[in-house]
């Protein structure tokens, strides 16, 4: 049941994705949502028992699985990753394509040291008391471990600058990072336990595996498809302020340019004012213009000069290195189977 609610959810994300981030052209996560959409849906029993009856009966469906779940993971660190602006060494090193290289290595040498007999869809179930099951099993989890911790980190600092709906897709990514962590620990306990023969601990601890994985999955799912949808919901909102503060300052911009032209006024220079931002900025720049040049005679009052600021303060909160576009006129670039 797990698998198939998990593949749904894989394959929900996958589909909003595509309609969210039409255009953008970092797909890491999209990618990530498509690999693991499929290792899910590779780990659904039916079409498990099939597809391994395919390829010998010899469990190596449960390999693939595993494997396109493993480079999953790593394409949703590597888009978290993109989208920091600080990206710590640790988090470059366990979200590196040598780390992925290591744990996919190592786990296809582990499963083919495993006495793996026919298909069953409870591979380590089954299989786990065997030192070399435990150690491939291990070897995913720990990668997984590895790779969530490095995404909790780079969510955690998101958290620190973003505001209001932003928010929630970072929170939502740690939050999910941190159940996975848990799996880890469950699922390596688990292993080991096995392997020792200690049955009644590897029991006991299976108890929260099903719930981990659900929630893990499922916050990760929400704070990747969050992200678009939060930046889209600031997007509109940002939109309409600026609107509204140009045409606040539109009265004032008008006396502006009719002591001091600015070169909204002139047919060669280019000038969109159908885009919010640029319009605003124009605005401010011709009004400040005005307000400092000795030549022309320009009065503002201390409500207007107020407005001013507060478009200024709103330009400024468009990205990092705002405050140069501002001040020289220039447009800125803103922004498993068990």
């Amino acid at each position: 049941m797990i698998p198939v609610l998990v593949s749904a959810l894989m394959w929900l994300l996958l589909a909003c994705l595509l309609i969210l981030r039409r255009g953008r052209g970092e797909r890491s996560v999209t990618y990530a949502a498509l690999v693991i959409a499929i290792a899910m849906t590779l780990n659904i029993d039916p079409i498990y028992v099939a597809l391994d009856g395919l390829v010998g009966t010899a469990n190596l469906v449960t390999l693939l699985a595993d494997l396109a779940l493993t480079v999953g993971v790593f394409f949703l660190g590597r888009g978290v990753m993109k989208a920091s602006d600080h990206q710590p060494r640790f988090a470059q090193l366990a979200l590196g394509t040598p780390a992925l290289a290591t744990a996919l290595v190592s786990a296809v040498v582990a499963f083919f040291l495993i006495d793996r007999g026919s298909t069953t869809t409870t591979f380590m179930l089954d299989l786990g008391y065997q030192p070399a099951a435990a150690a491939y099993s291990v070897i995913h989890f720990a990668y997984y471990a590895i790779v969530l911790t490095a995404m909790a980190v780079l969510a955690a600092r998101q958290l620190r600058v973003n505001r209001g709906v932003q928010l929630l897709p970072p929170a939502s990514l740690v939050l999910g990072s941190a159940f996975g962590f848990a799996l880890t620990a469950v699922v390596i306990t688990m292993d080991v336990a096995h392997v020792a023969g200690n049955l009644d601990l590897m029991t006991a601890v299976s108890v929260a595996y099903n719930p981990l994985y659900l929630l893990t999955f499922l916050f990760l799912c929400f704070g990747f498809a969050g992200q678009p949808v939060a930046r889209t919901l600031h997007a509109r909102s940002r939109e309409r302020a600026t609107r509204a503060l140009a045409r606040e300052l539109e009265p004032l911009w008008a006396r502006a340019t009719a002591v001091r032209p600015g070169i909204s006024q002139s047919e060669d220079a280019p000038f969109h004012a159908d885009d919010g931002e640029t319009l605003l900025h124009r605005q401010v720049v011709e009004i400040r213009d005005a307000m400092i040049d000795t030549r022309v005679s320009f009065e503002v009052s201390d409500d207007e000069r107020g407005l001013v600021e507060r478009a200024e303060r709103h330009l400024l909160g468009a990205g990092p290195g705002t405050a140069a576009w501002v001040a020289h006129g220039q447009p800125s670039v803103g922004w498993g189977k068990r």
